[in-house]
């Protein structure tokens, strides 16, 4: 494992992993109890994932303890898969602070409604997009 560069010096549109080595971890959250997972556990099964988890929780609220089990789970070179972006973040401020944290950590980030895949230099340039926006 590399030392954490300054920011100054990092090809943001460098792809995070550069080398997928690991693999896809899943995470699915409904806001209510009578939402179902379903959908977005088969999207994510489709896409790959080795291990998914699952909230029933508001995105309003921080304590989502399965997506922390997640961010456990992952480990460098690993992506973490979301079937669209309003199910990880609460905010946009709040989705580029988990997907930046995700990138220090050399993690990638795939949300599959909107095709945006931070393990490829498109993806990094739609990711810095919305974080100019924000």
């Amino acid at each position: 494992m590399q030392p954490p560069q300054d920011d100054d010096a990092v090809d943001l549109l460098a792809p995070v992993p550069a080398v997928r080595t690991g693999g896809f971890v899943g995470y699915a959250r409904v806001s209510t109890k009578g939402q179902l997972l379903d959908r977005q556990i088969h999207a994510l099964t489709e896409a790959g994932c080795i291990r998914i988890y699952a909230d029933k929780k508001s995105g309003k609220n921080a304590e989502r303890e399965e997506l922390w089990k997640a961010f456990d789970l992952l480990r460098e070179g690993d992506t973490l898969v979301v079937p669209s972006l309003d199910r990880l973040g609460r905010s946009i401020q709040d989705l580029i602070a988990i997907v930046s944290g995700l990138r220090k950590r050399g993690i990638g980030f795939t949300s599959l409604h909107e095709a945006l895949d931070t393990t490829t230099p498109g993806g990094r340039l739609i990711f810095h997009v919305f974080a100019a926006l924000a």
